[in-house]
């Protein structure tokens, strides 16, 4: 059976929410999941809409989400088992005030040191069907410092080396990972800061990998 996925976008659009959504609805479509493409947050009080879905992925970065639009997100995920992807600030530095959808996500954006810089990324897990095979790689664009869960289970990491802030000199911060929130699994990349970042073909596949995963289409 096809797996339905909610793409919702939108917010502050240096972070390309609509390039980017659109990206991954054509990569998803192609390996056979039914999209639905909403620019509203009141995606998440329908609750029809959300009945019928088994993943959500917000593109959202900053903005705020009233308490019951988070709601019917979370309950979503926490009691019926709705799986939640996503990348980048559209998804970990979305909602900078609601908490409970940060412990949803498992980290916050909270630096990006230098801005725009050139960092490497290690894949630290080749067994993980989300990783498996990739190789480590460069990125030219933010890297992200965030707070992060512990309890995430961690796939890929970069290390930054102090040259923009040298109090975290090899500080080893998590890239990629998955989680458990109530019933839904979560998955996560910090990559894809703009269209761009995803003509790097690892940072493209693992985000790719990464939604099928959590639609359980992987």
């Amino acid at each position: 059976m096809s797996k339905n996925v909610l793409i919702v976008y939108g917010g502050w659009q240096g972070h390309d929410p609509a390039e980017t959504s659109h990206l991954f609805a054509g990569l998803l479509e192609q390996a056979g999941l039914k999209l639905t493409l909403s620019e509203t947050l009141d995606s998440f009080l329908d609750a029809e809409l959300m009945g019928s879905v088994d993943m959500v992925v917000p593109v959202y970065t900053m903005s705020s989400i009233t308490r019951e639009q988070e709601a019917g997100l979370l309950d979503a995920v926490r009691e019926r088992g709705v799986n939640v992807g996503g990348w980048h600030g559209g998804m970990a530095d979305a909602f900078r005030d609601n908490t409970e959808y940060q412990f949803m996500v498992g980290g916050q954006w909270v630096a990006h040191p230098g801005n725009i810089i050139d960092y490497r990324v290690n894949v630290t897990d080749q067994e993980h069907p989300i990783t498996a095979g990739i190789a480590d790689f460069d990125m030219h664009s933010e890297q992200y410092y965030m707070h992060t869960d512990p309890s995430n289970k961690v796939l890929a990491t970069t290390t930054f080396s102090g040259d923009h802030a040298y109090w975290i000199d090899g500080t080893v911060m998590p890239v990629v990972w998955t989680r458990a929130y109530g019933k839904g699994k979560i998955f996560y990349s910090s990559l894809g800061h703009v269209i761009g970042d995803f003509d790097v073909p690892e940072a493209r596949e693992i985000v790719r990998r990464g939604l099928l995963w959590a639609a359980d289409s992987l």
